[in-house]
């Protein structure tokens, strides 16, 4: 491992488990995993598309900022559907968010989640203007 690798953990049980970091900086980059809709009292996520999303992007920003980003600096996401009808509502969550910075995206249909519950999973990549 380079000495410049920080590993940030949001606390999910799947990270020690699967054996993965939630995010990871190295130099000016930050790389936040999948990110689901995990509630903080492990309590049900939301139903709606929406809500999960906006869960997602609430974690995701959380752990930027742990690892010494924010979502200004973000400039790629990648966005997990379980249900192509879910778009417009995970658009408007990722939206709300990412409305002026306006990072690289892409959201792909799948076949499922981990859990099935969820309807949406979130990355994003992050790039820290070193100045």
């Amino acid at each position: 491992m380079t000495e410049d690798r920080r590993r940030v953990s949001s606390g999910s049980p799947y990270e020690a488990t699967i054996g993965f970091s939630r995010a990871v900086r190295v130099g000016d980059r930050v790389i936040v995993s999948g990110t689901a809709p995990i509630m903080p009292d492990g309590g049900e996520p939301p139903a709606d598309a929406y809500g999960q999303a906006k869960r997602c992007l609430e974690i995701i920003g959380a752990v930027l900022a742990e690892g010494g980003a924010s979502i200004e600096d973000v400039v790629r996401t990648r966005m997990y559907l379980v249900d192509a009808a879910d778009w417009e509502e995970v658009g408007r969550a990722h939206g709300d968010v990412f409305s002026e910075v306006r990072p690289a995206s892409t959201m792909v249909v799948v076949k499922g989640l981990l859990d099935p519950r969820w309807r949406v999973e979130i990355e994003a990549d992050a790039i820290l203007d070193e100045e």
